[in-house]
């Protein structure tokens, strides 16, 4: 596989890729993205193999931040630095658009992106308990 481009895409697109990422249990739906995306600034990135999508990163103007509020790529595409570049082209247009910084929440059971967060500069900026230790928000924040 050569290496996949990465551009611009729409909700349909983020949502079906975001259906085939086991981690993620009931995403979001259509209705749930055109909510959040409605009347802020946005950013929707699909990385695509030839026309097949095998990952994204959609993030959102949030309380004066650009917060990334879902991403993945396919298992079968891991590995190969795709999730790397989605966030290296989500902070760089972010940057461009003026925002000082990048937040997103993950849940303590999604370890490897706790890991990959960390390992790109992010730090650990608050936590909420939840029922189970296991979804436990953690609050991640970088300095653009």
């Amino acid at each position: 596989m050569a290496n996949p481009i990465i551009k611009t895409s729409d909700v349909a697109t983020a949502v079906a890729i975001s259906k085939c990422i086991p981690e993620f249990i009931g995403p979001p739906g259509k209705e749930e993205y055109k909510k959040r995306l409605k009347d802020v600034p946005h950013l929707i990135l699909v990385a695509f193999d030839g026309t097949r999508p095998v990952g994204f990163k959609v993030g959102y103007e949030r309380n004066g931040s650009f917060y990334s509020w879902m991403g993945g790529v396919l298992p079968s595409y891991r590995r190969r630095n795709i999730a790397r570049r989605l966030a290296e082209k989500q902070e760089k247009w972010a940057t461009e658009q003026g925002y000082r910084n990048v937040t997103f929440k993950t849940r303590n059971q999604h370890k490897n992106m706790l890991l990959f967060a960390l390992k790109r500069g992010f730090n650990i900026i608050g936590f909420k308990e939840k029922g189970d230790v296991s979804t436990n928000r953690i609050l991640l924040q970088k300095v653009l």
